[in-house]
């Protein structure tokens, strides 16, 4: 069979690793990347560093608004679907990306699998959750890394091709965790003591294009009892110049990881501060108290465990979550083992 896989965020690189490398001991893949992360950090590091073959097809797309890049995609993998003639679509997550792939091949009807299909958090302000509600109604094979996404498409009137296989994400952690332990040299070059430090993340438009609320984390930031390292995304520092925001003395602002450096400094915060649905899960993969810079999640799985906990931009709340986070004590491992997550 040959299968044409799109990818294009840094979420998808990761997922997209440990699924390639099972595909190709029985199938065709072609691989197509989109562009739509472009900087080094962000995508071709993940490349190297996984031992994901080099893409097909580079699209180049590059940054733009929603619907803007959504229809150059969706036209450059249309070509690239004519050409190829795959006999499925392969389709990773909730970005753009995701949903430009699935649309191209529906409306040339050729099938399409999605790999994270039913998850919600049932806000359509978020880009994300439309691209997630449009992609599965599209899809003809949906891999639900938890029950609880079976059950939300059950609720659209999705049952048919609806596979429950956990997560791809937790195949990724293990095959990589050990080496970003054996390679990464992040903790030393910071200068921190495992447990002794915060892992932050903001990059979501929500949080990003409101100054009230990038001022508000920010300060949270600064009354933290211990350093925050804070790998900042290109549209978040753009932020920082236009509204004058100024990082306190305890933000360690720093580029965008590399992959094994990002799973190291995960695996030895006190705590990570993020509004990243992949990093919510990852934390939770890795037994780390997590505080969501939202006031929703599509990962209710963890909250309900108790490993994570929705806090807004709320600086009060996420002083006050980030405290506490060290008397968790519920090990998540042993509930993501029974739920497939």
């Amino acid at each position: 069979m040959k299968i044409l896989s799109v990818v294009g965020a840094r979420p998808q690189f990761v997922k997209c690793a440990p699924v390639s490398r099972e595909l190709r001991k029985v199938h065709e893949e072609i691989l197509v990347h989109t562009g739509q992360h472009y900087d080094y950090l962000l995508s071709e590091v993940f490349f190297r560093d996984l031992g994901i073959p080099a893409p097909d097809y580079h699209l180049d797309i590059g940054s733009g608004s929603h619907g803007v890049q959504t229809g150059r995609m969706l036209a450059a993998v249309e070509e690239v679907i004519a050409k190829e003639e795959p006999d499925l679509v392969l389709v990773y997550g909730d970005t753009n990306s995701t949903l430009a792939g699935a649309l191209a091949a529906a409306k040339v009807h050729v099938p399409v699998a999605h790999v994270e299909a039913g998850l919600r958090s049932f806000d359509r302000r978020m880009p994300e959750e439309v691209n997630r509600v449009l992609t599965d109604h599209c899809s003809d094979i949906l891999f639900c890394p938890t029950a609880t996404a079976v059950a939300n498409l059950a609720a659209e009137g999705v049952t048919a091709g609806v596979h429950l296989t956990g997560d791809v994400m937790v195949d990724a952690l293990q095959q990589n965790l050990p080496l970003a332990k054996e390679r990464s040299t992040a903790l030393i070059d910071l200068g921190l003591s495992p447990k002794g430090y915060f892992l932050a993340t903001v990059h979501r438009a929500s949080n990003t294009d409101d100054p009230a609320a990038l001022r508000a984390i920010m300060d949270a930031f600064a009354r933290l009892d211990a350093p925050v390292v804070f790998p900042v995304h290109p549209r978040t520092r753009k932020k920082f110049a236009e509204y004058g925001i100024a990082p306190a003395a305890n933000v360690s602002v720093v580029e965008p990881l590399p992959y094994f450096d990002m799973l190291a400094l995960l695996s030895g915060a006190r705590a990570v501060l993020t509004d990243s649905g992949g990093v919510q899960k990852e934390a939770y993969i890795l037994e780390v108290p997590c505080v969501t810079l939202r006031e929703n999640t599509e990962w209710v799985e963890t909250l309900e465990d108790g490993w994570n906990v929705l806090v807004g931009a709320d600086a009060d709340r996420i002083v006050a979550e980030a405290d506490a986070a060290g008397m968790r004590v519920i090990s998540p491992y042993r509930v993501l083992r029974d739920r497939a997550l």
